[in-house]
């Protein structure tokens, strides 16, 4: 799979930073905790580390950090350390950022306003280790400095001279086989959670493939192979029914259609066809003319990972190479 996006493409996105801090309630064992117990010298082995406070008091803030990273993995692309948004959706994202920011200090608040009575409550949870737990305790003040969110986003623009421009531009040029490769994890999420070895889906099973190809949508100017997968995925929803269970050819197309997407050579293979000339609806017809009697039929528990349909050995259509 060859991609090489354009530097051009910075005139579309802005760079986004996520900083969030969360306190990790730990601190570093030391001899001294052992009192006279006989340990190891320092080149054999290393101490771990203590808990001083419930690591459950502290899931909230993981919780929180893990719906920001989703949010905009859904939106953007892993770019520098961070994420390249289009800039179009930047004023959506800062609302969700927002958000976001703002439960999470409230549950910041929140903690700290029964911090002391925690660290008692966890002391006693363990009796014996009293003085373990207790010598390490910090302030409330100290706790308060340890946990934060914020962000940033910035605009880029790529060096004048060569020398110092190349490594800028050698990830501009990832950008695109980046997003392929992103497509294809949630693809393979999507196979495992709503299709593998399935007779028969909602239409809830259409809405990670939404989410794709809203991603892919936003992120068109990344390369020119995306937009005929975005109008792939279109194609595919117009051929669903609007009500019922999902099943037969049109769950095997939806199959093949997610087995294409996590396939990231295959899928730029494709899409540089649709481009060359042919249609969406020429992908889809080898998926969707499969007789009655072929099917998909449930896979068995220990073949879910199989990421290719089950389709009958007779059926004669063209597979274009997703099985």
């Amino acid at each position: 799979m060859e991609t090489k996006t354009r530097i051009t493409v910075l005139n579309h996105i802005l760079a986004l930073n996520l900083d969030v801090n969360i306190w990790s309630a730990r601190k570093k064992l030391t001899p001294y905790d052992f009192g006279a117990t006989q340990l190891p010298p320092e080149e054999l082995a290393s101490l771990g580390s203590k808990r001083v406070c419930n690591p459950e008091d502290l899931r909230i803030f993981g919780t929180l950090k893990s719906r920001a990273v989703n949010m905009l993995d859904r939106h953007g692309v892993r770019f520098l350390g961070g994420w390249a948004i289009p800039e179009k959706v930047a004023d959506e994202i800062v609302k969700e950022l927002a958000a976001i920011e703002k439960e999470f200090f409230a549950a910041k608040e929140d903690f700290l306003s029964r911090y002391d009575e925690a660290v008692q409550d966890w002391i006693k949870q363990h009796p014996g280790w009293e003085k373990l737990i207790g010598s390490s305790t910090v302030s409330a003040e100290y706790v308060r400095s340890r946990i934060g969110f914020k962000w940033q986003f910035y605009k880029l623009a790529a060096p004048e001279k060569n020398s110092v421009k190349k490594g800028f531009k050698d990830e501009v040029n990832k950008l695109g086989s980046t997003l392929f490769d992103e497509i294809s994890k949630a693809a393979t999420d999507t196979w495992n959670r709503c299709y593998a070895g399935k007779v028969k889906v909602t239409h809830k099973a259409l809405s990670p493939l939404r989410s794709i190809q809203s991603k892919l949508n936003g992120l068109s100017f990344v390369d020119p192979r995306v937009l005929p997968i975005t109008d792939l995925l279109q194609t595919a929803f117009d051929k669903v029914p609007s009500r019922g269970f999902i099943r037969n050819e049109n769950l095997l197309m939806l199959q093949g259609v997610v087995s294409l997407l996590r396939e990231p050579a295959l899928l730029v293979e494709n899409a540089q066809k649709i481009l060359d000339g042919s249609t969406a609806e020429d992908l889809l017809e080898g998926l969707t003319a499969v007789p009655k009697s072929s099917v998909t039929e449930k896979v068995p528990e220990n073949s879910k990972q199989n990421h290719t349909p089950q389709v009958a050995s007779q059926q004669q259509i063209d597979s274009h190479g997703l099985w």
